[in-house]
């Protein structure tokens, strides 16, 4: 026998490890378990998540794609306080989504998280100027009253400064155009100074240059400002953008694109991305539907523990 090769009890003991429920870092702004999310229309029951697992760390910058009905505007509209899961746990930025009344759901999103609609007519009230609709969630959110109109107004020319859109402070949403729009809607969401930016299909309603500007303004809130941002996208350009992309299938997690910066021996820089499926704590994982097909694999399949690789092959009498 190769001397080399683990034992049967080392393979055993590396499995057991594997199979030990992971411990999310400390530094995460989002982490969500075993989530469920349920709804019942006329008697008939769906479950739009399916024990989704998924954690985000703090100034990430994470895409969240997946076909309609995959269950990614559920787990963002969960994320945002707007919707409350069925079974599982969902923290942001140190909140138990789970457990928290109404008046603390509705502090939650008023300060730890920002949204941004695909509707611009959602985002921002149109007999308001860009700088009265920032100014807006700061009035809702209360607080000290001596001195809180000089502070709002320092604020409000912060932020629309800080996003390159301080030249749009005193127009109204019907004099901006569909781009500015939502550059002054995520404005308005970074107006409390969230921990957490969330945005559902943002440059949905968008051509391509005006939505790569809107991407950039997402790009300075995470960059410049430290806000974890969690965008839900169909736009290749967004999902291709981010060091990140997350797809759901099926209410769960499927798989992961991963990106980085790699620089070459003569200092050339070129972005290295590799696609990976998720594991979650039950061990189960999605294979992706074109390795599927392409093997005939359906309804089982057979699995080989090699020293340090798992091997799948089409089931076969």
């Amino acid at each position: 026998m190769n001397s080399d090769q683990p034992t049967y009890e080392e393979l055993r003991r590396r499995a057991t490890a594997a199979a030990r429920p992971r411990t999310p870092g400390r530094d995460a702004a989002i982490v969500c378990d075993r989530l469920v999310r349920i709804f019942s229309a006329d008697g008939i029951e769906v479950q739009a998540l399916q024990g989704l697992e998924l954690t985000v760390d703090e100034g990430d910058l994470v895409a969240l794609v997946g076909a309609s009905g995959s269950g990614k505007s559920t787990l963002l509209n969960i994320l945002a306080g707007l919707d409350v899961p069925t079974a599982g746990s969902a923290a942001v930025a140190g909140y138990d989504l789970l457990d928290l009344s109404a008046r603390d759901r509705l502090r939650y999103r008023r300060e730890a998280v920002g949204f941004v609609y695909q509707q611009t007519a959602r985002n921002l009230l149109p007999f308001l100027t860009a700088a009265q609709n920032v100014a807006l969630p700061m009035q809702l959110k209360g607080g000290p009253r001596r001195g809180a109109g000089a502070r709002r107004a320092a604020r409000v020319t912060e932020v629309l400064d800080a996003l390159g859109i301080g030249d749009l402070a005193h127009r109204r949403p019907a004099q901006l155009s569909g781009g500015q729009q939502q550059r002054v809607a995520i404005a308005v969401a970074m107006a409390n100074d969230p921990k957490v930016l969330l945005a559902d299909e943002p440059t949905g309603e968008l051509d391509s240059e005006t939505a790569a500007s809107v991407f950039e303004t997402f790009r300075t809130v995470n960059k410049e400002l430290g806000v974890t941002v969690v965008i839900v996208t169909h736009d290749p350009m967004v999902a291709g953008e981010v060091r990140r992309t997350v797809a759901i299938r099926d209410g769960r997690t499927s798989s992961e694109v991963l990106r980085r910066l790699v620089t070459d021996e003569h200092g050339g820089e070129t972005v290295s991305e590799r696609e990976y499926v998720v594991l979650d704590r039950s061990g189960r994982v999605q294979l992706p539907p074109k390795f599927l097909q392409a093997l005939g694999m359906e309804h089982r399949v057979a699995v080989d523990l090699a020293a340090d690789h798992i091997e799948l092959r089409p089931d076969s009498p």
